[in-house]
Order: C-alpha cells, then sequence, then structure tokens
C-alpha cells in the first residue's frame, strides 16, 4: 500500500506532464472554482449598485462611447480585483489545511 507521502511525490511528478483542458478559457483549477463562484454568488447588491450609480452620477454629460469604455475598465478592475483575492484566499486556506493535517 502506499503511503501519503510517495503518492503525493508520484501526484506532484505527474500533474505537471499533462496536458490541462480547462473549460471558459481557464488557465487553473483555481480559475475554474473562482467562475462558478462568481456565477452563482449575485454580487449586485446595494453598496454595488449604489457605488455603480455614483460613478454614473460623475460621468454625467460624457459622451456615451468614454462612459462605456470608464465602465468597462473600472469593471474589468473589479473583476480582476475579486478574482486574485479569491484566489490567494483560496491558497491561504488550503496551505493551513495543509499545516494543521501535518501533510
Amino acid at each position: 500500500m502506499m503511503k501519503m507521502n510517495e503518492f503525493m511525490t508520484a501526484l506532484q511528478t505527474h500533474l505537471p506532464t499533462q496536458q490541462q483542458n480547462y473549460p471558459d478559457n481557464a488557465e487553473s483549477i483555481l480559475e475554474v472554482l473562482f467562475d462558478a463562484y462568481n456565477e452563482s454568488s449575485g454580487f449586485d447588491n446595494a453598496t454595488i449598485n449604489a457605488d455603480f450609480e455614483e460613478l454614473y452620477r460623475l460621468m454625467n454629460g460624457k459622451p456615451l462611447r468614454e462612459i462605456d469604455e470608464i465602465i468597462y475598465a473600472v469593471c474589468a478592475l473589479c473583476r480582476d480585483h475579486e478574482k486574485a483575492g479569491f484566489i490567494e484566499g483560496v491558497k491561504v486556506g488550503m496551505g493551513l489545511a495543509i499545516e494543521l493535517n501535518g501533510l
């Protein structure tokens, strides 16, 4: 019977040689997890909606094309920031689980 240390070593050797096929152009399992979380989280809460209303108010009078460019950039920044935080949070959680279990 293979011990956990042997299994982990074998797994760490095997995985890098395998071609990954993640959905939606994700580059890692963490990105796949984030995409699933993001789709189910319903992030349109009152605070975010109020912040967008304020942003639109501040852009009042600007041409629609300019507003769209700003909104797209703001949304991309927010999405990328949330994704990075989610991924790092999962990494920290997994590190803590490993440390607590002595693996």
